[in-house]
């Protein structure tokens, strides 16, 4: 390149600046630019038409003259100059690199590399400069290695070019998160206007996320990874996923044809290589290997196949039932088998048998809260007949947020205090869970044996991690304990990303921004857009940017008791939280000629 400092009138924004439509934020450089003039040279290249200059306030002011150059990086650096022009009546000649003329491809290569080391741009706007790119002839290789990236994240970008203008307009405004674009990157266009017009008539119950990939694929999206058969053969089509490590079947119906034709043929090899027999487990049914002994061909051992709900198929070779291990081992010993014998007890009688003894057991325990007490915890960690215990699953509603909860404190915490109960219980330190980890033989008569050795203490420390993973989320029961435990979020939460990144209310952002940044922030950025907001608010959490860091800051919604920001209420922990006022509150005693009790007086 050479170096030379030219006249402004020379000058203009070339179309391959990659904001050349977008209006400059001048505001942090002028004044540098007033005091010294421009320091920092512009990446120009010869222009052979007149010069269109145009003003800050985007009027054209043609300059006649031929010997023009037009800006490839350097607008901002430009239109400050303008100013300072106007301001000023002249400007000295700026300082310009002037690259070669005709090379569109080198000149955005230029405006994109300054313009991402100065300020990030945004999926779409980058997905355009990269798509100008190619047409210009740059692979995704040659553009991944010019700035420096993964070709994979270069084939990411362009993959935005498969979403409807519509659905990029909405990523670029921040009202589709990152996570429900990438599985949009996988549905034909036909199935994103469907996905388009559910998010339009109500963007709240329209599938975000890992339920907008279900909705995609009609259920349980498909691996290409669980085929059991050659894919080069497969007539159906399948997705890539450019933003994971998974192709998926695009039709579930036409793998299902090619996988279970393959299961088939596979039993079939086996049959012929001499196995006793090969049984083909129905879809989703587990082959639990505790309930089997293994068992090699020779002696008449048998070939397992389970198939998932998702396709994945497991073959389990050389293996009998445990009752039929059972059946061969008394064979083997020669012991003939039992005859028939008449039972003593009829089934009505040992009915009557079993239903009092029934009552006069629990009458007995209705005197034993110690007893009960293991019995219950008993039951709700191993289950029964009678039973029913399900363990809160904490899904998020996209993947940050359930990255947020897995590695908040009070999650910690709670594991902490799981794995001390799972040690003292004797399950498997990795057990995920102490509700539904014992495996014992004896089901929950052989779980209360082993409460029955341990001490209240222990119990009551038990009890409350059981109560703990099968307590409901979302529900008025938390709003009550949250109470009544005098829960501080101060003390055990923080905000991170996964929060900002869901305000886009523009009452509720304003409304935090004042709580968080003050008022006077707040109004002097009253007009601006959610997302600056958001990076205030990010930087007055943090203590960036120049900001005072604000600590202990939790959201109106989030603490106990909850309350709203704006008069259209708070969502369901206000909602909650007001109901529980209501049914919490004493009732109004009427008044009476007789003197009250000692505690209701004191009640009331």
């Amino acid at each position: 390149m050479e170096l030379r400092h030219i006249e402004l009138g020379q000058l203009c924004v070339s179309a391959a600046n990659m904001r050349a439509k977008a209006k400059p934020d001048i505001s942090n450089i002028l004044p540098s630019v007033r005091a010294r003039g421009v320091l920092v040279p512009l990446i120009v290249r010869p222009r052979a038409c007149p010069v269109t200059r145009q003003s800050d306030d985007e009027g054209a002011v043609t300059d006649g003259s031929a010997d023009s150059f037009e800006i490839v990086a350097g607008k901002r650096r430009y239109f400050a100059a303008v100013t300072v022009a106007e301001e000023a009546g002249e400007i000295e000649p700026l300082p310009c690199a002037v690259m070669e003329a005709g090379d569109d491809a080198a000149a955005l290569e230029a405006s994109l590399i300054e313009n991402v080391a100065r300020l990030d741009p945004d999926e779409v706007t980058r997905w355009e400069s990269f798509t100008r790119l190619v047409r210009e002839g740059r692979t995704p290789e040659q553009i991944a290695l010019t700035f420096g990236l993964a070709e994979l994240q270069v084939k990411r970008t362009l993959a935005l070019g498969n979403l409807l203008p519509r659905i990029r307009q909405l990523y670029r405004r921040e009202e589709i998160n990152a996570a429900s674009i990438r599985h949009l990157t996988l549905a034909s266009k036909e199935r994103q206007r469907e996905w388009l017009a559910l998010f339009e008539a109500d963007p709240l119950r329209c599938p975000m996320g890992h339920s907008l990939k279900a909705w995609l694929f009609g259920g349980e999206s498909i691996p290409t990874k669980a085929a059991l058969f050659d894919l080069t053969s497969y007539d159906g089509a399948t997705v890539s996923d450019l933003f994971g490590e998974d192709n998926y079947f695009a039709c579930a119906d036409t793998f299902w044809a090619a996988q279970n034709a393959a299961i088939e043929a596979r039993a079939a090899e086996y049959r012929e290589a001499g196995w006793s027999e090969v049984i083909v487990l129905p879809a989703g049914t587990h082959f639990h290997s505790w309930e089997h002994e293994r068992c090699p061909k020779r002696k008449g051992g048998k070939v397992f196949i389970a198939v998932s709900s998702r396709g994945d198929v497991a073959i389990h070779e050389g293996y009998v039932s445990l009752k039929e291990a059972r059946q061969r081992a008394k064979q083997a010993s020669g012991e003939a088998p039992a005859k028939p014998v008449r039972p003593e007890v009829s089934a009505p009688l040992q009915n009557y048998i079993d239903l009092h003894r029934h009552a006069a057991v629990r009458a007995k325990l209705a005197s034993a809260p110690s007893i009960a007490l293991r019995l219950m915890v008993a039951h709700a960690i191993a289950g029964s007949c009678l039973w029913t215990v399900r363990v809160e699953p904490q899904r998020g509603h996209s993947d940050a947020i359930a990255e947020s909860v897995e590695t908040c404190p009070s999650e910690a915490a709670f594991d902490e205090k799981r794995r001390g109960v799972l040690a003292l219980l004797g399950f498997d330190p990795e057990t995920p869970k102490v509700t539904g980890g014992y495996e014992g033989p004896a089901g929950v008569a052989g779980l209360f044996a082993k409460l029955l050795a341990l001490p209240d203490e222990a119990m009551l420390d038990i009890l409350a991690i059981v109560m703990g993973e099968t307590l409901a989320a979302g529900s008025a029961l938390i709003e009550l304990l949250g109470r009544e435990l005098g829960v501080s979020m101060a003390e055990v939460w923080q905000s991170d990303d996964a929060l900002l990144d869901w305000l886009r209310d523009r009452e509720v952002l304003d409304a935090v921004l004042g709580e968080v940044a003050g008022e006077t922030v707040a109004n002097a950025n009253a007009s601006a857009t959610g997302k600056v907001k958001r990076r205030i608010i990010r930087d007055c959490l943090t203590g960036e940017n120049g900001r005072a860091k604000v600590d202990g800051w939790v959201p109106k919604w989030m603490a106990f008791p909850p309350a709203a920001y704006t008069g259209r209420g708070g969502g369901g922990t206000v909602a909650r939280a007001a109901q529980l006022v209501e049914l919490t509150a004493p009732e109004p005693q009427a008044e009476t000629n007789q003197p009250s009790a000692p505690g209701l007086a004191h009640a009331a």
